[in-house]
């Protein structure tokens, strides 16, 4: 499944150049600065909170406590903290509508926004909608909250920045960057270098031994597997980028001030989105609450769900309405997940498996169940599915077998939450 992902990606940015209008590559385009976080970093036994909203990449154990080190160390005056608001595999579509709770509800005082990777697929107006979205909701709630979108690199989306391009993705935030004045950093910059210099190995193990270190002949070892960057190398080279963006940012910032919201970029931005709980729906009989203080699956996502629900007999149903122009259920997949049977409007039903090739395990997911909708009242049916989907089939995708069978064997349905663009009609 990362291969087959991979390589659409490599298709995306092959083709990026005739579907949209690539940027010159920078590393950082200070614009006006950080003028408020620089203030309060300057100042003594200031509290200030770093917001991390991104994928997997930020979620490593690597550019984000380094960077948050590298302040520490910067300007021992003031005390730093982290907001971790990384969750892997998931791109801006998703950040939009869950900043709110896991960023802005602990007020930060500078936001650093990372989805260029996984946005890589993304229609460059589903990036505006998603990204505008997230600088809006931030600045109207927390109007002195500064704000820097970090552009991260895969071997896949490289091409282009081997020629002196940004990848598709970063080309449209940068769109938004400019017109909101936010800086931003690409950090992947010395890494697509050593690309384009023979230097660098995208996928392999970090050598330890003498002979290992000669078959590499020196060569800059990237990442295991071409995304996730070592921390020992990758994330030290992303460290680095915003070492050096620090000094431009700082001479770019002037007086500190509040951020006012003028005229949007785009004005089908999600600005109005937000997740609600999935109690907000009506939940037939077969559904349970999986508490966040008493059950130990539910306290594992106690920081993203607190309204988590199970499901796992057919024919159990969510049923809700609502005004708006796009809707997905925020909801975890995993082993025992099954399929479910979706009814928008009078639409014909969908049946979506709640499974994927990455399913030996639980995470964090959204299905889908309209965007792009005429800003009317839509109403929707969720069934559970009496039959599972071809797991072994689906799981043979990426590699992966069924070990355990009793692991699999259910039709588990876990809701947490509806993101909607718009508000529940009760």
């Amino acid at each position: 499944m990362l291969r087959h992902f991979l390589f659409l990606l490599l298709l995306v940015s092959t083709h990026a150049a005739e579907e949209f209008p690539l940027v010159p590559a920078q590393e950082c385009r200070p614009r006006n600065g950080l003028p408020n976080f620089l203030a309060k970093a300057n100042t003594a036994g200031a509290q200030i909170k770093i917001g991390y909203l991104g994928g997997s990449i930020t979620a490593q154990n690597g550019w984000r406590p380094k960077t948050l080190a590298h302040f520490q160390k910067t300007w021992p005056q003031a005390k730093f903290s982290e907001i971790n608001a990384a969750i892997g595999g998931t791109g801006s579509d998703l950040g939009v509508f869950r900043l709110k709770q896991d960023v802005l509800d602990h007020q930060p005082d500078l936001l650093f926004v990372e989805f260029a990777v996984n946005d890589g697929g993304a229609q460059p107006e589903q990036i505006f909608r998603c990204m505008e979205g997230i600088v809006r909701q931030t600045w109207k709630t927390l109007p002195e909250c500064d704000i820097c979108f970090v552009y991260t690199l895969t071997e896949a989306l490289a091409p282009a920045m081997l020629e002196g391009k940004f990848q598709r993705s970063a080309s449209a935030m940068e769109k938004i960057a400019d017109h909101y004045s936010i800086p931003t950093i690409h950090l992947g910059m010395e890494v697509a270098k050593l690309a384009k210099e023979g230097k660098l190995v995208w996928k392999a193990k970090l050598p330890k031994t003498d002979e290992e270190k000669k078959v590499l002949e020196g060569k800059f070892v990237f990442a295991p597997d071409s995304v996730h960057p070592h921390v020992e190398t990758g994330h030290e080279l992303y460290l680095q980028a915003i070492v050096r963006a620090l000094e431009p940012i700082q001479a770019a910032s002037k007086t500190p001030a509040a951020h006012v919201l003028g005229a949007p970029f785009i004005a089908t931005n999600y600005e109005q989105a937000k997740l609600l709980p999935i109690t907000a729906a009506r939940l037939s009989e077969g559904f349970t609450l999986l508490d966040s203080k008493t059950d130990d699956f539910g306290k594992r996502w106690a920081n993203r769900m607190t309204t988590l629900h199970k499901g796992t007999k057919p024919g159990a149903t969510i049923t809700f309405q609502f005004k708006g122009t796009r809707c997905s259920i925020y909801d975890i997949i995993g082993p025992d997940g099954g399929q479910v049977s979706v009814t928008l409007d009078d639409q014909p039903v969908k049946i979506v498996p709640r499974f994927d090739a990455y399913c030996t395990y639980h995470r964090l997911s959204a299905l889908m169940i309209g965007t792009d909708l005429k800003d009317a009242v839509h109403t929707v049916k969720i069934e559970i599915h009496p039959e599972q989907p071809d797991k072994a089939q689906i799981l043979a995708k990426n590699g992966n077998k069924i070990d355990k069978p009793e692991r699999f064997d259910a039709t588990a349905f876990y809701p947490g939450a509806i993101l909607l663009v718009g508000d529940v009609v009760r």
